[in-house]
């Protein structure tokens, strides 16, 4: 009998035969995404095809999350495409304030045991809940919204092993920029990393998530774990329990690499300009001084991030000279900040809270930088110029080491807050 990895197993029940690493297949496809970025373009593909339907309109979404609200004219007329697109063929338009896609993906949308192909790289948030998810071209994307299929490479796995338990003031995101700077930003390129372990099964979810969703950082084609108890209960939470099914790979499945991490070794872990794979311990960055903060996004914009920004922030006000930006990545997250009265404290701090989306991260609007600025983010990727300005500087980190800056306008390991 065939042993399969995570990715080999979700691909076979899509296609007429198992599949093993290396195999060329068409697999048929569960969900289909676009953004207000990538989206547009889907569109024209599909038109120039002479497609004048979507095969699943249903599970077919359009996200209108990356300039939202839209911050000029031309983007505006973008959102209508996505607008009149879906009124003509029925599919799923997810307008500004409800957040961003890789979140609603997850809360509404995918399954274990799916597959996922969005036109944007962070697609493979998704395969924390045990679904093939992928971030593809826009073209190809166009594809699948309108046959329902996909062509695709089946990859090679990395088996990331994660055992112990985290220190204080530790968690994924530090797991995650420790990962990719051992093993390089294009370390895992067109690889699944399947993250195991007796640290990730007592992760919870939104973790899990985080760990998914920066799989891309390392070049990997999908970030994907095993499906729990944990998976069902969230699921049940967001009325899909009965799409809950047991997805685990098989004793003696081929891996290409295996990685183990000892997680108690960890500490609070910082991604410096201009490459996510340029990581530094926070306590080696005290010297450097921020200008912006900011915290949301696909990567840690979830209720969990905000309860532990909220936490430390509680009865302070955030250092002179410091910006402070909160964006919940959806607007149940929202909801939930402003039911648990963290919104409230967010803003006594001094933070700005900005509507549901993906805000400053993408450098369209929300807080875009000044020549010089240093902006510390818990967003996933510290290209030159990703927020706005080729001349600003950008580090990545954990939403604590983030509210630890804040309060000292330096980067700070929250250990010592």
């Amino acid at each position: 009998m065939l042993k399969q990895t995570l990715a080999e197993k979700i691909i076979s029940a899509h296609t007429a035969a198992p599949v093993r690493a290396g195999d060329f297949v068409v697999a048929d496809v569960d969900v289909t995404a676009v953004q207000d970025g990538t989206g547009p373009l889907t569109v024209a593909e599909l038109e120039k095809a002479g497609f004048t339907t979507v095969k699943n309109p249903a599970r077919t979404i359009l996200f209108i999350d990356h300039a939202a609200p839209s911050p000029r004219k031309e983007l505006s007329n973008t959102h209508l495409v996505l607008r009149e697109f879906a009124k003509r063929t029925g599919a799923v338009l997810s307008e500004i304030g409800e957040g961003v896609c890789h979140q609603l993906l997850v809360e509404k949308y995918v399954n274990p045991g799916e597959i996922l192909i969005g036109a944007d790289s962070h697609t493979c948030t998704s395969g924390a809940l045990g679904a093939f998810a992928t971030g593809m071209g826009s073209t190809d994307v166009a594809v699948g919204m309108a046959i329902g299929k996909t062509w695709l490479k089946v990859p090679a796995t990395f088996k990331v092993e994660v055992t112990g338990k985290f220190q204080p003031g530790v968690g994924a995101k530090d797991l995650i920029l420790h990962l990719i700077g051992l093993i390089g930003a294009d370390g895992a390129t067109y690889k699944a990393l399947e993250f195991c372990g007796d640290t990730i099964e007592n992760m919870e979810m939104a973790d899990r998530f985080t760990l998914s969703n920066m799989a891309v950082e390392a070049g990997a084609k999908a970030g994907l774990i095993a499906t729990d108890e944990k998976t069902k209960k969230y699921l049940q939470e967001h009325g899909r329990g009965d799409r809950f099914k047991e997805i685990k790979p098989d004793e003696g499945a081929s891996y290409e690499r295996v990685i183990r991490i000892d997680a108690s070794q960890l500490e609070p872990t910082v991604s410096c300009p201009h490459k996510v794979d340029n990581v530094k311990k926070a306590k080696e960055l005290a010297d450097v001084k921020v200008n912006q903060i900011y915290v949301g996004t696909c990567t840690n914009g979830r209720i969990e991030d905000l309860r532990l920004v909220a936490q430390i922030l509680k009865g302070k006000k955030i250092a002179d000279g410091v910006r402070l930006f909160v964006t919940p990545a959806s607007r149940s997250v929202l909801l939930q900040a402003l039911k648990e009265g963290l919104i409230e404290t967010l803003v006594q701090s001094g933070a700005s809270v900005q509507t549901p989306g993906c805000g400053p991260c993408v450098g369209v609007h929300g807080g875009i930088l000044g020549d010089g600025e240093v902006c510390l983010s818990t967003q996933n990727r510290n290209f030159q110029g990703r927020m706005g300005n080729t001349k600003g500087f950008i580090y990545l980190c954990s939403p604590a080491v983030a509210a630890a800056s804040a309060l000292t306008g330096h980067i700070t390991d929250p250990r010592e807050i």
